[in-house]
């Protein structure tokens, strides 16, 4: 009986250290993946190409553990975090359009709304608060007034994501807590700080990068203040870009602002252009893996006293 009392002391003893030590009893430790957030810029139609690059990452089994979106981006956000799958999103790129979430109107202040997107989002988005969302999200704005950039974590999503797409000019201004909210984009054209704020160790920002003219003269008044704020916002990446870790730009040019009905082709740009940064994406991955699996290899086997003779 004493051999027996020794025999579970020991086993226990045993027990004890491993735990201590933070050693799994069953089998190594688990590496897990960085952080990796996906940052959505704006473009109206275009941005039906970031549909695309969730597409690739869902399908390559590529984690996405935070997003932040400006403008078209935040409204892509705020559907694929709250739950809606890429099937779903795709149908939603090719019913939409236009007419879907704006009206025409007279005011001093811009000549549209987008009041037709409260019904739009109350009816796509699968939960209406940030913090029921199944992956955490940021939506940026701008402040009329002080041209302070505006980043919302909580509360209220429709909202949020109208101010973010408050396009200067076109649409007009969304007031929220007080505040004269308009397009992100003029703050945060790619939310990549935003997002390396929101805790993302590896960030993926997606660059809607295109001309709003074909090089001739501007159409109409919608293409001055586009292809201005175009070049706007090519002069602002020597500011967000460096700050990324890798930016995927698909190629859509050759879309215009308002071309929702080429759903399938701005889809197939993201794609693209997701498909050929994977290589990147996975050195990440791999890094993470072989550095924790390096340090679980090098953690020191406890040492267990030999047991006491009868």
């Amino acid at each position: 009986m004493k051999s027996l009392g020794r025999i579970v002391r020991s086993v226990q003893a045993f027990g004890r250290e491993l735990s201590r030590k933070n050693v799994p009893l069953l089998a190594p430790q688990i590496s897990q993946a960085p952080a990796i957030g996906l940052a959505l810029g704006g473009g109206f139609a275009r941005g039906i190409a970031h549909i695309g690059v969730l597409k690739v990452l869902e399908e390559e089994g590529i984690p996405v553990r935070l997003i932040a979106g400006t403008s078209v981006g935040a409204l892509i956000g705020a559907s694929y975090c709250s739950g809606l799958s890429i099937p779903e999103m795709e149908e939603l790129a090719h019913n939409t359009r236009f007419t879907s979430f704006a009206r025409w109107t007279l005011s001093r202040c811009g000549f549209a709304s987008n009041d037709r997107m409260v019904p739009f989002l109350n009816r796509i988005l699968k939960v209406k608060t940030f913090e029921e969302l199944r992956i955490p999200l940021g939506v940026t704005a701008t402040d009329f007034n002080t041209g302070e950039g505006v980043v919302f974590h909580s509360g209220q999503i429709v909202d949020t994501v109208r101010a973010s797409c408050a396009y200067p000019g076109m649409f007009l201004p969304v007031s929220i807590r007080g505040r004269y909210l308009v397009d992100g984009m003029l703050s945060h054209p790619v939310p990549v700080q935003p997002l390396r704020e929101m805790g993302a160790e590896r960030v993926i920002a997606v660059h809607l990068k295109g001309t709003w003219t074909n090089g001739g003269s501007p159409r109409h008044l919608f293409a001055v203040i586009g292809q201005s704020f175009a070049i706007a916002q090519d002069a602002m990446a020597a500011l967000w870009k460096p700050v990324a870790d890798l930016v995927v730009e698909p190629d859509v040019a050759g879309f215009a602002y308002d071309d929702f009905k080429r759903a399938d082709d701005l889809i197939r740009a993201g794609e693209i252009a997701m498909r050929q940064a994977l290589p990147e994406v996975r050195k990440w991955l791999e890094t993470s893996i072989e550095v924790k699996q390096l340090a679980a290899d090098r953690r020191p086997v406890p040492q267990v006293a030999p047991m006491p003779a009868d």
